[in-house]
């Protein structure tokens, strides 16, 4: 399957998408903090990016505008993953370049069909 990194600084956020996943057969990559994902992103060239908004220093809206905007990750698809529900949120997110915004606590029958349509599989 793809190989997905999943960008947030809760533990808890990340061993509930890391089991979720897993169990879908992806491969999963973490990082605990937006600086830690770029390089990650950039080292790794994942499939997919499952990126966390609220987080210390740089914040997940910050960090998608930096992949969108750097040739080595511009094309790897970011969702943001994140529990800010507000409408003018979403819309920041996408338009840090991220192609989906996908609320937390994650539904398995949200995510998988949106990330197959993603990945083409």
């Amino acid at each position: 399957m793809a190989r997905v990194l999943i960008v947030d600084d809760s533990p808890t956020e990340l061993h509930v998408l890391r089991r979720l996943l897993e169990k879908h057969g992806h491969q999963i990559l973490l990082a605990h903090d937006a600086l830690q994902g770029i390089d990650v992103a950039r080292r790794e060239r994942p499939d997919l990016i499952l990126m966390d908004v609220v987080m210390p220093g740089m914040s997940g809206f910050q960090a998608t505008r930096k992949l969108s905007r750097d040739q080595e990750t511009a094309t790897i698809p970011v969702f943001m993953v994140t529990s800010k529900n507000q409408e003018s949120d979403r819309i920041w997110g996408l338009r840090q370049g991220a192609v989906d915004y996908v609320l937390k606590p994650v539904q398995e029958h949200d995510i998988i069909p949106k990330m197959k349509a993603v990945l083409g599989s």
